[in-house]
């Protein structure tokens, strides 16, 4: 009896008093197919170029050699590859200034992106904002082959400002050799060339604020400092929460390029991390399974990272990256 009572439910046409979580997957399937055809694109770029390949960390755990024996042949060896890493004193170097590099970067280059969106939200003159939003957004679109040169003429040993302190007889300091300083001067590099565009989210997060709340809130006697403190940034705290996270996630990521322009002149033990370490234990020496072993731990690191965050998000009353529906 119980089974053809539901039989019969399933059956039942829906009506428009039905409930989301009613609904069977049939039913799902018949009102979500168009926006399924319209996705389905991406989900095949993203199967053959993210999930096929990620296939290939199977070279992790094996005696890899691409020569003779590929994927099929080569043997497996397990976690060994894992254990050489952690025996390795360059790639504990690699993971400490990676972290190192993160942190630093998290609390001296993550709020200077919401910091220049209110700065540029303030501005009145919709003439002056776009000229400003202009000149920030520019550097974004260099290279890091020109950045760095840029860098080099303004705080390199021969640049502008050792120049100018020795014309008024001080010694000349060079920036961009101290490996003491690195970590500052990557930071700076960063904000030049990324604040900008990355003010672009907040921005468009502050066009989401209804702007009755402000004059509600001046009405109301509230000072731009309070309307700031209680409107703009609870507006921007799902952004925040959401960028913050992400940004966790991508903890270990600090960059290639900008890193191996330098490397020569700082030296591998202020320069060396997790990306250039790969590119350099893996891709140089040949030895492919190390180096995605590498690879692998990067990955996973990540994604705890990211789940961990996203806990923390939910703790706090936040939607995150993900949600249980």
């Amino acid at each position: 009896m119980g089974v053809t009572t539901a039989r019969r439910t399933a059956r039942r046409p829906l009506n428009a008093t039905a409930k989301p979580h009613e609904l069977t997957w049939r039913a799902k399937l018949r009102r979500d197919w168009p926006l399924l055809v319209m996705n389905l694109p991406m989900l095949l770029l993203v199967l053959a170029f993210w999930w096929i390949p990620a296939l290939g960390n199977v070279i992790a755990f094996q005696d890899y050699n691409p020569y003779t024996d590929g994927i099929a042949g080569s043997p497996i060896i397990g976690f060994t590859n894992f254990a050489l890493l952690f025996q390795d004193p360059q790639f504990l170097r690699a993971i400490a200034n990676t972290l190192s590099i993160t942190a630093f970067q998290l609390v001296f280059y993550f709020p200077v992106p919401i910091m220049l969106a209110l700065l540029l939200n303030s501005i009145v003159s919709a003439k002056l904002r776009a000229f400003v939003q202009g000149v920030v957004y520019m550097p974004f679109f260099f290279s890091w082959v020109l950045v760095i040169a840029i860098f080099q003429q303004m705080f390199g040993g021969a640049g502008l400002l050792a120049q100018i302190l020795r014309e008024r007889g001080h010694e000349g300091v060079d920036w961009m050799t101290n490996s003491d300083t690195f970590i500052l001067l990557i930071t700076s590099q960063t904000v030049w060339k990324d604040a900008g565009w990355g003010a672009i989210i907040f921005l468009a997060a502050l066009s989401t604020i209804d702007p009755n709340l402000y004059e509600a809130a001046a009405v109301d006697g509230a000072r731009r400092w309070r309307r700031m403190w209680h409107i703009t940034l609870p507006g921007l705290r799902p952004v925040i929460v959401l960028l913050l996270i992400l940004r966790l996630g991508d903890a270990l990521n600090v960059g290639f390029e900008q890193f191996m322009l330098q490397r020569s002149a700082v030296g591998s033990e202020a320069s060396e991390v997790f990306d250039t370490f790969v590119y350099w234990s893996g891709l140089r020496t040949g030895d492919l399974g190390y180096g995605a072993a590498a690879g692998l731990f990067k990955g996973l690191v990540g994604l705890l990272l990211i789940v961990a965050a996203n806990r923390v998000a939910h703790a706090f009353g936040e939607r995150g990256v993900y949600s249980r529906s």
